[in-house]
């Protein structure tokens, strides 16, 4: 969606640049226009494919406040196009009508412009306290009110007017129109001395209000003319070279530690496989694919101890770095407490009550746990408030297993867990999942659900784990298509295949 958003941007700043110079051949041809007004269709052509290049520059980063940048790029491009189209039907009586709601639309851009300032700076530097409270609620409200006096130029001129020659001139109150842009101008002014930004970002900010003020004083208080225009986009230019640049230095070093967060937390994941080459009586086999850089679910398997060996599925609440933290927190300790040879209830039961003794931001992990006796086949298992596993028989298909759920690690202190048993027979498989697979979500907002991940198992149950997980994935790629990934995909596949020696015996 972004990224169509992106482009419909630059279509429209380029638009707006090519209907600049259709406009400005009408202007060009027309003898009742001056020197001047050529000049100044000049300037609308130069400045509108100005702001297309730029718009071109910022759109790879169309996201949070720095939408607000490209949207003030478009709104500038279009005000070049709606100042040609202006000198081109005023002071014409057949065209006053139309000239007098270009004058309105440009008026509501200029509006518009300032908001989507406040909100580019405010994103930027960072602006905090009641005043950026205050502005954040107040503004949207004054903005509507402003563009309703504008609108009511058509029935009384209270701000300006344009009469039957097609001659603009001012109302009884011309200063009520531009209320909204002289509070918003100093609540920006002192909100961004106030920030802790460097100075030279503050500077860069403060040229969107300085330079068009300078230039209105310049020309007395004219109204569309080109070098307004300009001016802004001047101070445009200005912050891109500063604030849009900075920003992307920061950003591009967040990726950084966000790749380092990344390589450390597939690290902490058993990602080789083979797992046990050596180790005939089972076969094993997980992905994780989150859906930001990094992700909350985490899964693992471990030898307790030669015959016993332990799986975990969990999966955290929240996305991002807060998840991979209580990710690699909560895998520390489960895996800690089954290595001292604990029951997978009292693993769940230990590791909870570690996790809410400290728990500040009321996080939580949903988990399974088993203990898989090799020798026999036995499976001993826990479950806090994860997703049901799903078995199949030897000789059977992949069905759900429909266990006992306790609550969710970190969801109350004091919390027992009970576990149950499950005897694997040789060719016995178990798979394990979060909810990012039944949850996977398609552009109609139709969810994969159990039904098709169990028939995604089902279409080759007899292949390796390996194998497994890699039809479930492409049938949940298929179901998805183009949809974002909202949630961590993470699953993982045992086969039981008995013990060896007593089959050999």
């Amino acid at each position: 969606m972004l990224k169509k958003t992106a482009y419909f941007g630059l279509f429209f700043t380029i638009a707006m640049a090519l209907g600049s110079i259709i406009l400005s051949l009408f202007i060009f041809d027309n003898p009742r226009l001056e020197t001047a007004s050529l000049y100044h269709a000049g300037m609308d052509v130069l400045g509108a494919f100005v702001c297309a290049v730029l718009f071109y520059g910022s759109m790879w980063q169309l996201e949070h406040s720095t939408r607000s940048f490209s949207l003030l790029v478009v709104l500038v491009s279009a005000s070049f196009a709606l100042n040609e189209l202006m000198w081109f039907t005023a002071g014409t009586p057949e065209f006053c009508t139309l000239y007098f709601w270009c004058c309105v639309l440009s008026k509501w851009i200029n509006l518009a412009m300032i908001y989507c300032f406040y909100l580019y700076v405010s994103g930027t530097l960072y602006f905090t306290g009641k005043l950026a409270k205050w502005a954040n609620r107040a503004f949207p409200v004054l903005l509507v009110v402003s563009m309703l006096i504008v609108l009511s130029n058509a029935v009384y001129p209270v701000s300006f007017f344009v009469d039957g020659n097609g001659a603009y001139g001012k109302g009884s109150l011309p200063w009520l129109e531009d209320l909204f842009l002289i509070i918003a101008s100093l609540v920006a002014t002192i909100l961004i001395f106030r920030c802790a930004s460097p100075r030279r970002q503050k500077w860069a900010a403060m040229s969107f209000i300085l330079i068009p003020i300078i230039e209105f004083a310049a020309s007395g208080g004219a109204f569309a003319y080109a070098a307004q225009y300009g001016a802004v986009l001047l101070s445009l230019i200005l912050m891109y070279c500063i604030l849009f640049q900075d920003r992307s230095k920061r950003l591009a070093a967040t990726q950084t530690e966000l790749t380092m967060a990344t390589r450390i937390q597939e690290s902490m994941l058993p990602s080789i496989f083979p797992a046990f080459p050596d180790r005939p009586e089972f076969d094993v086999y997980a992905s994780m694919d989150p859906a930001k850089e990094v992700g909350g679910d985490f899964y693992d398997f471990f030898l307790v101890d030669p015959d016993h060996l332990g799986l975990v599925m969990a999966d955290v609440s929240g996305k991002g770095v807060p998840a991979a933290l209580f990710m690699m927190a909560s895998k520390i300790i489960l895996q800690s407490c089954a290595m001292l040879g604990q029951s997978p209830a009292e693993i769940l039961t230990k590791t909870n009550q570690a996790i809410c003794s400290n728990n500040q931001e009321g996080m939580f992990v949903t988990v399974w746990v088993g203990i898989l006796e090799l020798s026999t086949g036995k499976l001993t298992a826990a479950n806090a408030g994860h997703e049901y596993p799903i078995l199949k028989e030897p000789e059977g298909s992949f069905a759900v297993y429909k266990d006992k759920h306790g609550l969710v690690i970190g969801g109350m202190d004091g919390m027992k867990y009970k576990q149950y048993e499950i005897q694997l027979e040789p060719g016995s498989k178990l798979f394990l999942y979060t909810d990012g697979v039944p949850e996977a979500t398609n552009a109609a907002g139709e969810m994969f659900g159990m039904e098709r991940t169990a028939a995604a198992l089902n279409r080759l149950p007899d292949v390796a784990p390996q194998e497994i997980l890699k039809t479930v994935r492409a049938a949940v790629d298929d179901f998805v298509q183009e949809a974002e990934q909202f949630d961590d995909i993470t699953m993982l596949c045992l086969e039981y295949k008995g013990n060896c020696n007593q089959s050999a015996n």
